[in-house]
């Protein structure tokens, strides 16, 4: 028991383990996405700006715009021919669409991508190592020489239209220089056209201001926030406490689990030990509890079993007794016999008990096999209506004082029905030879079908059964105490074959009152078609 469950504790742990290796690797991948993203974001702006600035350009002037922008952001900047680059189908598209590539060229370094010219295939591209304070002022500067193209009313409308359409992933605002949250120094500075570096509102972020010149709006970018990864040493402490405590709760409901299954494993020991009233604790529905109703099942069959074989040894040796005492005397008899007339009596005799003996063994060795577990059976469509003619026409010669007949209200349906020709043969000769025991003077045996099953009814006009023993009859070696006895034949297991018989037809055995008769009514009843 203990092995199993630190098995199930370790496979746990390991898979607990092996989870948290792969939300580590999974936060390492979810943060280079989002430095890529973050990086693309804050150059979108910028660069797109400036590819559109190249394209109406000729080459001269192009030369001499990328000459000033370097000397502003402090990184080279290249015009390049797009199949030089080398890149994939995917980034082509995504230049091809106006969008701005930032892609690792090294470990610390990234390199831009934006798209001049589409017919000349150039390609604007520079090597960045981070987002410094020159490609802000570059950026700043590149927005107000926008603006100025337009009158000063018209300013913000445009600034917000040129933040849509080159993507910029910051915000960008225009504010009248007296109403910026700037101290007096600031505010000096940007008079005279030099960009103020400050931090955000929280104290989290940095903000850029410029002044537009000849104009009173002032240009803000920012807040930019920097990126920041999540941190691996709280992503460990992290999981290991998700990993404690989802071991725990694993742990308690397993726990429950395990005393279930001690449980029922102590119900198994001591059942093996003898004690066969032993039964395991079936609670729930689920699995385990549906282990324990199956166990407590197979130990009411043991018990059962058990009880029965008892019951058939003291039984049987109960039995025996008289036929093997009759012999006994017969032999004796047989040694002082004065004449052949006393000799073969004693021998008819001596042969009557054998043969008494021979009836009682197969008896208990068809009971045996039907009680002990499922019998070779064979089923098959069998002809009740004729199995019932042979039944009767076999047992008619011991019925001389008594009616005998069949009945069939089957209407011909019984011809065919699924059931072991043998063993129906067995049961129906039980209950007729039965009713022809206790019957006053007639025996009639009844077949139908309906609802899809057939049913046999033997009656008979004698004493019948009291309700209080209809159930105790079907016992095996039980006796009445009234007209059925001894006397009457038979060894009390006739009926607890029928019943064994019909339980493996999955049917039923039953008895009740006759009421044409008067007398018992047997009944057996079982499905027409078997399911294979």
């Amino acid at each position: 028991m203990n092995s199993i469950f630190l098995r199930i504790y370790g496979g746990m742990l390991l898979v607990l383990v092996a989870v948290s290796l792969l939300a580590l690797v999974s936060i390492r991948m979810i943060n280079d996405v989002r430095a890529e993203d973050y990086r693309e974001r804050m150059a979108t702006g910028t660069f797109r700006l400036m590819a559109d600035n190249l394209e109406p350009m000729d080459e001269a002037e192009r030369q001499k715009a990328l000459a000033v922008w370097m000397r502003l952001i402090g990184v080279p900047l290249e015009l390049r021919q797009l199949d030089d680059l080398g890149l994939e189908s995917s980034s082509w598209s995504r230049l091809i669409q106006g969008r701005v590539l930032v892609l690792s060229s090294a470990p610390s370094e990234v390199r831009v991508y934006s798209l001049v010219d589409l017919s000349q295939q150039q390609v604007l591209t520079a090597d960045i190592e981070k987002i410094s304070e020159q490609l802000g002022r570059a950026t700043l500067f590149l927005i107000a020489d926008e603006l100025v193209r337009h009158p000063e009313s018209d300013m913000p409308t445009w600034l917000q239209r040129l933040r849509r359409d080159k993507g910029f992933g910051f915000p960008l605002n225009l504010t009248r220089l007296n109403e910026t949250d700037l101290d007096a120094d600031q505010r000096r500075r940007l008079d005279e056209f030099d960009t103020v570096l400050s931090l955000g509102p929280d104290g989290n972020a940095v903000m850029m201001y410029m002044k537009i010149p000849d104009t009173n709006w002032v240009v803000s970018l920012g807040p930019i926030y920097q990126m920041q990864e999540y941190p691996p040493e709280m992503l460990l402490m992290t999981g290991l406490l998700a990993l404690s405590l989802s071991g725990l709760l694993i742990y308690l409901l397993v726990r429950q689990l395990e005393q279930r299954l001690m449980n029922l494993e102590s119900a198994a020991t001591h059942l093996a030990r003898g004690n066969l009233d032993a039964r395991a604790e079936a609670i729930g529905s689920d699995s385990v509890g549906s282990l324990a109703r199956a166990f407590n099942d197979m130990a009411g069959h043991l018990q059962r079993m058990m009880r029965i074989q008892q019951e058939m040894i003291r039984a049987v040796s109960h039995e025996l007794r008289t036929p093997v005492a009759r012999l006994r005397f017969g032999l004796e008899m047989v040694e002082t016999a004065s004449s052949e007339a006393d000799l073969k009596r004693y021998l008819d005799s001596m042969d009557g008990d054998l043969t008494e003996l021979d009836k009682l063994v197969d008896e208990i060795l068809t009971y045996a096999r039907l009680e002990q577990g499922a019998p070779a059976l064979v089923l098959q469509p069998v002809d009740v209506l004729a199995t019932v003619e042979q039944v009767v026409t076999e047992l008619l010669p011991l019925a001389a004082s008594v009616q005998l007949k069949h009945e069939d209200l089957s209407h011909g349906r019984a011809h065919v029905v699924d059931a072991e020709e043998r063993y129906l043969h067995r049961a129906l000769t039980n209950l007729v030879s039965n009713a022809l025991r206790h019957a006053a003077s007639r025996v009639k045996v009844t077949t139908r079908v309906a609802n899809g099953r057939c049913r046999l009814t033997v009656e008979d006009d004698g004493p019948g059964i009291p309700e209080a023993y209809r159930e105790r009859i079907f016992t095996p070696f039980l006796r009445l105490d009234d007209s059925r006895t001894r006397a009457s034949g038979g060894y009390g297991l006739g009926l607890s074959i029928v019943r064994r018989i019909a339980y493996w037809h999955r049917g039923y055995a039953r008895v009740e009152s006759s009421k044409e008769l008067g007398g018992a009514a047997f009944i057996i009843d079982w499905p027409l078609r078997q399911a294979s």
